[in-house]
């Protein structure tokens, strides 16, 4: 069911021929699906750094650390997803059949670059920062599930036309 705006988007599934066409033969999927266990990767072992801060207070400086590395990784999937949505669907972002996934992603980088902000400018305490940390942590774990649910989707949608 399409839950974003309803402009060109295949009534059948989540791909037209020509998009799933165009997916496969991109680049750009296989770097998304490159960078997207990474940025996880990177989220699981922040959030432990994290924890441990919360907890603790102790690991200041890796939780930060950890935290800008998989802000850099939120920031490379953003940009390489944004052109293969260029590639797939003809548009940068909000792809009809991505809308509510990149608009959740825009709350995530936006809570992420916040961080960033806080961190920079001092004007956060550190357990101020890692509590902005975790609301984009949280909203990144949401957005993620989304885009996991469309990775499912076109899969079933696969299946179906094989």
């Amino acid at each position: 069911m399409q839950t974003g705006p309803n402009t060109q988007q295949n009534k059948g599934g989540l791909y037209t021929p020509e998009q799933k066409k165009r997916r496969d033969e991109t680049v750009w999927t296989l770097i998304q699906g490159i960078l997207a266990p990474l940025q996880f990767v990177a989220f699981a072992i922040s959030l432990a750094f994290v924890l441990r801060f919360m907890l603790t207070g102790e690991g200041y400086v890796i939780a930060t650390v950890s935290i800008l590395i998989k802000t850099a990784f939120l920031y490379a999937i953003m940009v390489t997803g944004a052109i293969w949505e260029k590639v797939v669907f003809g548009q940068y972002l909000l792809a009809p059949a991505f809308f509510w996934e990149d608009v959740v992603s825009f709350v995530v980088i936006a809570l992420h670059t916040l961080y960033i902000w806080a961190l920079l400018s001092g004007s956060v305490s550190p357990d101020g920062q890692m509590v902005i940390a975790l609301l984009a942590y949280v909203t990144y774990v949401v957005n993620a599930g989304q885009f996991l649910w469309k990775l499912r989707m076109a899969r079933l949608q696969s299946e179906a036309m094989a």
